[in-house]
């Protein structure tokens, strides 16, 4: 009986300890690099796949995410003095053009531009996460490129736009089918966060949420006013 009893302990146990252990396939702030793509006034004036002012605040949440966690980050724009113009406000907001290295490029695949490519993979991380405009091509491009070359990828859908609802969603569905993994951009932000008793970035993440966060962040806001905790 003895005997039974310390079996059905250690095997309680092991399913413990194994339900504290993560999936390797969650996003954390040291796995992998974030790359923003084309976040610019020219690219954003046609797209309908979205409102621009969701864009403006999904963008604003995981730009937001990544410089809260210290994530890897790349900015990277297509002719911006000469058609495409400045990079949203949201993205300046975390990564000024002042102190950032913002890559310009020709290509409309990222993946190809000599100096896009080189900052993208010297972060030294084998997950990458893409969120940009349009999905149909600045998006398509890196990632079937990157996954091509044996890197894992996640594409924040919601923070990503396009010139239609059938171009971005059919952009969405061949990313998925060669390999990508869809994820929005508030499940970015909670992805990295995971657990509340994390203080150290509770309150810039929450603050982030209030300011960008739509519903969810009115009702951090009640909360904070009403309920004080």
């Amino acid at each position: 009986m003895k005997k039974i009893i310390l079996t059905t302990v250690l095997a309680l146990g092991s399913i413990v300890a194994f339900a504290q252990k993560p999936s390797p396939s969650l996003l954390n702030p040291t796995n992998h690099t974030l790359v923003l793509v084309d976040y610019e006034s020219q690219m954003a004036f046609p797209v309908t796949s979205i409102s621009i002012e969701q864009l403006r605040n999904n963008t604003a949440l995981i730009a937001g995410a990544s410089k809260i966690f210290k994530v890897p980050t790349v900015v990277t724009t297509v002719a911006e003095e000469s058609f495409s113009g400045p990079v949203f406000p949201e993205v300046q907001e975390f990564y000024p053009k002042a102190t950032s290295n913002y890559i310009d490029r020709t290509t409309m695949n990222t993946w190809e531009d000599v100096n896009a490519y080189k900052a993208i993979v010297g972060k030294g991380k084998k997950t990458i996460v893409f969120g940009g405009l349009w999905t149909s091509v600045c998006i398509v491009g890196p990632v079937l490129s990157a996954i091509n070359d044996g890197y894992t990828v996640y594409v924040v859908t919601d923070a990503s736009g396009d010139v239609s609802k059938e171009a971005h969603e059919m952009a969405v569905t061949r990313m998925v089918q060669a390999g990508a993994k869809p994820i929005t951009s508030l499940q970015y932000l909670l992805e990295l966060q995971r657990d509340w008793a994390r203080g150290e970035t509770y309150k810039a993440v929450t603050d982030l949420v209030v300011k960008y966060g739509g519903s969810y962040g009115i009702g951090i806001q009640y909360s904070r006013a009403v309920i004080k905790h």
